[in-house]
């Protein structure tokens, strides 16, 4: 099972106010359309007595499990990552990632896959799993592209995304309507799509995300309930 499956999931983040955030919880059905087989996935965000907040996400299927965190702060109306962890285990490789950021000394260390992550830390600077609440609040104020700086592996990467415009879709809770983004890629460099809905209606909460690899096979995560603070969340 990829990462990808679930969540794809400016270089400065989109400044957010604290009152910008708002606890959600989500759960999904995924579907991996070359097999026989399904799964679910589960997301969520809650703040900490600290001020902190936790961006959890976790997905299991026949053979294969997936946990993933990020605690982050505000910060001068900035996101900032404070750790990042990341498991995976059953089919293919196992994988694990656990990170530290140091606002202080500006310096992101950890370890990914075994191997020391050692990197320079600049306003912006996501991880994997606040990029995504970055893009969730970007597309809520109607930017139409967007750019992230995203620590990934030894490096950090840059990850652009588009919208496409308005569709509604179809969900345990009835239709949603939705914006539609897709992340952008050099297609000489990689044949990945990956296509992300965000419900206009509930804070714009993630409902649908679609990967497909460059080998073919497609992965499709669909809302099957959730809840934005506090409130169900509901289709028409």
């Amino acid at each position: 099972m990829r990462r990808a499956l679930f969540l794809a999931l400016a270089v400065l983040a989109l400044p957010l106010q604290a009152a910008d955030l708002k606890p959600f919880s989500a759960s999904y059905t995924a579907d991996w359309k070359q097999l026989p087989m399904s799964g679910t996935a589960e997301r969520s965000l809650a703040k900490n007595a600290n001020g902190t907040w936790d961006l959890n996400f976790k997905a299991s299927m026949m053979i294969a499990s997936l946990t993933e965190q990020s605690t982050l702060r505000m910060e001068n109306d900035t996101l900032q990552p404070q750790t990042y962890h990341f498991e995976r285990g059953g089919l293919g490789k196992a994988k694990k990632v656990d990170l530290n950021f140091d606002w202080n000394a500006k310096k992101v260390t950890g370890s990914d896959r075994g191997d020391a992550v050692n990197l320079p830390l600049n306003r912006g600077v996501l991880d994997k799993s606040s990029y995504q609440l970055a893009l969730q609040h970007d597309v809520a104020a109607g930017k139409k592209s967007m750019t992230y700086q995203v620590v990934d592996g030894d490096e950090i990467d840059t990850y652009d995304f588009r919208v496409l415009g308005t569709e509604k879709v179809a969900t345990k809770t009835g239709s949603v309507d939705a914006i539609k983004v897709e992340r952008v890629r050099d297609p000489s460099q990689s044949k990945r799509i990956t296509e992300l809905w965000f419900a206009k209606s509930w804070d714009y909460l993630l409902v649908q995300l679609r990967q497909v690899e460059t080998d073919g096979k497609e992965y499709v995560i669909v809302l099957q309930d959730g809840s934005v603070d506090g409130k169900p969340v509901k289709g028409n």
